[in-house]
């Protein structure tokens, strides 16, 4: 079962009330709950909910490390098939679109990340620029440079390595056939038409992160001397604006503006993407009925 939802509408406290009637384990579908020592940022459950219902994919690598979207594909399903075998039922919980759609339809095989290509690719960007990045990106593959940003240093770099790495372009790769999940998947929507109401939510819910010692989280990741805003895990929503801020590039309320604003505009994303998705099991994330969910998880299983 797939419970799925955008930023902030709950789907942690209503995976604990499904974990509470049934037996389940948790499969994180969360792009930034993968790393350790990233966890008021991060919205990670509490460590007693951890210890009450059998989480995974949470903790699993350092904030320096890298992780693809194939990892999570073959790992969620690997465990899928884990949590059958006990008996048990696996209930995967997030936002991260692009894992939830790559676990359903599949994804191609790409090349394993090369952390000497891309530490050479960093170097060759800070002399020449991202802008002249994009141009050589156009003269290898101009199908991903017509759909990346400039500004997207993070793709970009990806698709550059892929190609030096494999001989052929990313956008040829992923044209190849993909094999999706071969198993049934129920899906719970977590949605919302209130986005006003959403976007309070949001507000409330990081300005208690920041009195819960968010700044003091990134601080103590900062000082560790091997991080920076180049690695996926310090571009999270949040780390980013508060590492500006620790390195007086931005005033206190820039860093709450600019933290809150790109948080909307992942809510968004996520929204517009759900919409996409059948509509026969989406609820209201603010006014819904935990018993019509049961009855979905009773039916199901």
């Amino acid at each position: 079962m797939l419970l799925m939802g955008a930023t902030a509408t709950g789907k942690t406290d209503l995976a604990l009330a499904i974990s509470q009637r049934f037996e389940v384990e948790i499969i994180s579908v969360d792009s930034a709950l993968i790393y350790r020592q990233m966890d008021i940022g991060t919205a990670k459950p509490e460590p007693e909910i951890m210890q009450a219902v059998p989480h995974h994919l949470i903790d699993i690598i350092d904030p320096a490390e890298q992780y693809s979207v194939w990892d999570f594909v073959q790992q969620s399903r690997r465990l899928i098939d884990v949590i059958h075998r006990r008996g048990r039922i696996p209930l995967l919980v997030g936002g991260t679109m692009m894992y939830c759609n790559a676990f359903e339809h599949g994804l191609n095989r790409l090349p394993q990340a090369s952390e000497v290509l891309r530490q050479r690719l960093d170097r060759e960007a800070r002399v020449i620029g991202w802008d002249a990045m994009h141009d050589r990106l156009k003269a290898v593959d101009s199908a991903s440079a017509s759909r990346i940003r400039p500004t997207d240093s993070q793709r970009i770099q990806r698709a550059l390595e892929v190609y030096e790495l494999s001989g052929e372009a990313l956008s040829e790769l992923q044209q190849k056939k993909a094999t999706g999940y071969a198993g049934e998947i129920e899906k719970i929507i977590l949605a919302t038409d209130q986005r006003g109401l959403l976007h309070r939510r949001i507000e409330s819910r990081f300005l208690n992160m920041l009195e819960s010692g968010f700044i003091e989280e990134v601080r103590h990741l900062k000082a560790r001397g091997d991080l920076d805003l180049s690695l996926p895990s310090m571009r999270c929503v949040g780390y980013r604006q508060i590492w500006q801020y620790l390195e007086d590039e931005l005033t206190r309320q820039q860093m709450i503006d600019k933290a809150l604003a790109a948080t909307r505009q992942l809510a968004k994303r996520q929204i517009t993407w759900l919409r996409k998705q059948p509509q026969e099991k989406a609820f209201d994330c603010l006014n819904y009925s935990k018993d019509a969910i049961f009855r979905l998880v009773e039916a199901a299983f």
